[in-house]
């Protein structure tokens, strides 16, 4: 009984430094992918600024 709870203790582990592996991963794309939905942004906002105000569309 012993050893059969510490085999799972063991994968129960495993599995939580895994898990937290990939947040720390999707945390990264979440942050790039922000930073790139904000040079977009900017760069609408540059292109609506240069257009003449009766051609913008939203």
């Amino acid at each position: 009984m012993k050893e059969q709870l510490e085999e799972r203790l063991k994968e129960l582990k495993n599995e939580f430094e895994n898990g937290k592996k990939v947040l720390e991963e999707l945390d990264v794309k979440r942050t790039n992918l922000t930073q790139t939905l904000l040079r977009i942004s900017g760069a609408i906002q540059a292109l609506e600024d240069l257009m003449p105000k009766e051609e913008v569309s939203n």
